[in-house]
């Protein structure tokens, strides 16, 4: 008997499938395709587990589909520009490139090591000058199209180290590194108009019908398409006005305070008019750097603090105090909300945190009373008639909606409009590792792109990494300073680089053609490879990573460039790794480290594990145990297969016998071998129900070591155990495919599995020949009858009454209904 040995078959494999380009592909009209993509890595140094059970997942899915015939697309890249190599590089002094390229190099192995089956030769680095070449080709297209363009934004900005922080950087309102209190200061931004998508955005969503509801979900609420009212709270003392969207303007007679978000233009003119500043702004930083999802959903501690300034309700022309709220965003709507506590769950539960009046000015229509507002235990949202509304009373709801907006469009003082949460995305960051944004300032002509010819523009080499002072490209003259493309006149470049959701908004694109040093890719590459047929990756890329790539896919159709709205067919949100019941994490100390795994089991056995633990969109609890476990299973599978291999060789001819040459157990055999054909496959293409397709292998494994030994065996069972042994080889490869592909070739096929065919079931084989049909007295499951599979609704009748188990039950009693499911339940009321 041979021995398992799976770290050497790991290597054996891994080098064959390098050697014979195994996974690499190109267009093939003639086949099927199906393009399968897990969301590209940032590379931060170390892969664990959690990071890796999305590779595997796209993995199973690959591999059976070039099993089932397709013409996979399978490949693989880095998101590798961002703020935490810069941040490192202030610490440790080594360049962001530098750290990025053997972070790549390390993170690579891994993968490798762990037999996925990444088409490398189309591999990408987003901070490739070939790759983000495209992306300031791209934002060229979209300046000269409107869809880019530059206005003044707040940003957070540290007074000691003169720098702009990004949202990360700020802890506690100050400066991650020296503690300085954080200001919030305006600078020229470049944005993309993202809003011009949105009602297409929004309503293509009920288009994805393979997306999970909780994703749509999500990004519905974030697009947030709403009608009612744009109406205008003028300032008390005349200064400014302040301007609120509203979807129920019935209730504004209940608008009894204000409430800015803390990003709100408004508040930094505020902060200046009050006798603490300083105190005022450090309490609006530690609002805006609290967790943004949380602010969304409402789920953080409502927190505010009064400006001691007053606005005018203008329908009541009464003065209302002006709060500034954690639970309201700068960015969404106006970034200004009319608190009405009465009729506002939200408003009312920061009315009574915070002792603020509450007015009702809506009763149901049925005439209840109004209750009593200092006692009313939650806020009334329900539509009904107004109340203490003055010349708008006594209407139901939607009238005085109607009748309100038109009084507030004939006095100048708001009017009805539809409006979106989503905004306009600000892509501007005051960084060095990003892509140059690639316009030029000159005083003559403005704003002026840079000559497609010119492009890329190059990150240049900075030395050194302070932190300090104005953005790191702005410290280099030779980059900052240049003659005008237009009237070669004195001029300067653009500083801040782009936003890093931009590199990850097409790079799917990229894929299909990663070469082309002439276009961003050949439109009929893109053709033919998507949109992507299967799509995996963290839930937490719901909103942003999502809605940006489907920005981008409209952008290129809109230039041609691809013929389809929707990049991703279909979409996986796998469910996260946890050590100790808490998210694996370094900070926390709880990382599981596949190398060490692959050390001690093999790439199989935990491959295997973190497909077979869990369905893969629910969180795993990762377990040593689990792992060894698996290992064991992989070992009984490399034993069942080697001890069968010589009986299979003495037999290389045997065929499948006739049904009437086989035995019951040799035909339980070919029944299970495709009951579990059937089952696999619907659980890995249709379900992707991965975990649920392993316990059919585990179990079809039990039944061949429970049919028997090979020696002395009969020729019809060897070859009904031939046939067993060579599906599960091949059903179980996409999970554990080293071990499966040198099993492979045990058996005699001199091609790999990457060239092999996915089995097939035969329906007439896996049909059950008996059933077990259990029988209910009054509900309760009395026996259990084993029968003919085919047998009839009376037949069944007849063999539940004359049971032992069942008479038992009917002793003395009357039968008065007989409910007979056929093939499922007999159910018998007396």
């Amino acid at each position: 008997m041979t021995e398992y040995r799976p770290q050497q078959l790991d290597r054996k494999w891994q080098e064959r499938w390098a050697a014979t380009r195994a996974f690499e592909v190109t267009e093939d009209p003639s086949k099927p395709k199906y393009y399968c993509l897990e969301m590209f890595a940032y590379p931060s140094g170390h892969a664990h587990v959690g990071h890796v059970r999305n590779y595997i997942i796209g993995d199973v899915m690959a591999r059976t589909k070039r099993m089932r015939g397709y013409n996979v697309l399978h490949p693989f890249g880095w998101d590798a520009f961002g703020l935490p190599a810069e941040n490192a590089a202030i610490r440790s002094g080594i360049h962001p490139e530098e750290s990025t390229r053997a972070n790549i190099a390390h993170m690579k192995g891994q993968l490798q090591r762990l037999g996925i089956s990444y088409a490398w030769d189309r591999e990408l680095a987003t901070c490739d000058p070939e790759y983000y070449k495209w992306n300031q080709w791209l934002f060229i297209r979209m300046f000269e199209r409107g869809l880019a363009y530059r206005r003044r934004s707040s940003v957070n900005w540290c007074p000691q180290d003169k720098t702009v922080l990004a949202n990360e950087q700020v802890v506690d309102g100050g400066c991650w590194r020296c503690g300085t209190a954080v200001e919030t200061r305006d600078l020229e931004q470049w944005f993309f108009r993202i809003t011009a998508y949105a009602d297409e955005l929004l309503g293509a969503t009920v288009q994805l019908k393979q997306w999970p509801e909780k994703v749509l979900t999500m990004q519905q609420n974030w697009i947030g398409r709403s009608e009612g009212a744009r109406v205008t709270f003028p300032m008390e003392d005349g200064s400014a006005n302040i301007d609120v969207f509203t979807t129920r303007i019935d209730t504004i007679f209940g608008a009894t305070f204000v409430l800015l978000g803390p990003e709100h233009p408004l508040v930094s003119r505020l902060a200046e008019k009050t006798k603490d500043p300083a105190a005022f702004r450090r309490q609006v930083q530690t609002f805006r750097t609290q967790d943004r999802a949380a602010r969304v959903s409402g789920e953080i501690e409502k927190q505010g603090f009064d400006t001691g300034f007053h606005a005018i309700n203008p329908f009541t022309k009464q003065p209302v105090p002006i709060w500034i709220a954690n639970f309201v965003l700068g960015d969404y709507g106006t970034g200004a909300v009319m608190a009405v506590p009465a009729h506002d769950g939200r408003d009312f539960e920061f009315a009574r945190k915070f002792n603020l009046p509450v007015k009702i000015v809506i009763v149901p229509e049925d005439g209840r009373p109004a209750p009593d507002p200092s006692t009313m235990p939650e806020a009334t949202v329900a539509y009904g008639r107004t109340i203490d509304s003055g010349e708008f009373s006594n209407l139901p709801s939607e009238e005085a909606q109607r009748r309100m907006i038109a009084f507030a469009k004939e006095r100048g003082i708001g009017e009805g409009t539809i409006q979106y949460r989503l905004k306009d995305w600000g892509i501007s960051r005051q960084r060095y590792w990003g892509t140059p944004i690639p316009m030029i300032y000159c005083e003559k002509d403005g704003i002026v792109p840079v000559p497609d010819d010119q492009l890329p523009v190059t990150l240049p080499k900075v030395a050194e990494f302070t932190g300090r002072g104005d953005s790191p490209l702005a410290q280099v003259p030779e980059f900052v300073n240049v003659k005008c493309p237009k009237c070669g006149g004195p001029a300067r470049r653009e500083t801040d680089t782009m936003d890093t959701f931009v590199d990850s908004s097409w790079y799917f694109y990229r894929f299909a053609d990663p070469r082309n040093d002439q276009q961003p890719f050949d439109p009929k590459k893109v053709s033919y490879w998507l949109p992507v047929d299967f799509y995996s990756g963290g839930i937490e890329h719901a909103i942003l990573h999502l809605i940006y790539s489907r920005f981008f896919a409209r952008v290129f159709r809109d230039l041609g460039m691809v013929h389809h709205a929707e990049p991703f067919t279909q979409l996986l949100t796998q469910g996260m790794v946890l050590k100790d019941g808490a998210v694996m994490s370094k900070s926390r100390g709880n990382v599981v480290d596949p190398d060490t795994m692959l050390g001690k089991f093999g790439a199989d056995a935990l491959r295997l594990y973190v497909m077979f633990v869990a369905p893969p969109e629910n969180q795993v609890e990762w377990t040593d145990t689990g792992l060894r476990g698996i290992a064991s299973f992989l070992a009984r599978v490399w034993r069942l297969v080697d001890q069968w291999v010589p009986a299979f060789r003495s037999n290389p001819e045997s065929r499948i016998p006739n049904p009437s040459e086989l035995t019951p157990a040799e035909r339980g055999i070919r029944r299970k071998t495709h009951d579990t054909i059937r089952r696999v496959t619907v659980d890995i293409e249709q379900r992707q129900q991965l975990n649920t397709a392993v316990s059919a292998m585990m179990e079809l494994v039990n039944d061949l070591y429970a049919f028997g030994e090979p020696e002395g065996a009969r020729p019809q069972s060897v070859a009904v155990v031939a046939e067993a042994v060579e599906a599960l080889v091949r059903m179980l490869s996409p999970f554990a495919p080293h071990m499966c592909e040198e099993l492979w070739e045990t058996l005699g096929h001199r091609d790999g599995l990457t060239k092999a065919r996915w089995p097939e079931f035969d329906a007439a084989v896996a049909k059950a020949e008996e059933i077990v049909v259990p029988v209910q007295v009054n509900g309760k499951v009395r026996s259990r009858l084993t029968v003919p599979a085919e047998a009839s609704e009376k037949e069944l009748e007849e063999m539940a009454l004359a049971d032992p188990a069942v008479m038992a039950h009917l002793a003395g009693k009357q039968v008065k209904k007989v409910v007979v499911a056929k093939g499922r339940l007999v159910s018998l009321v007396v």
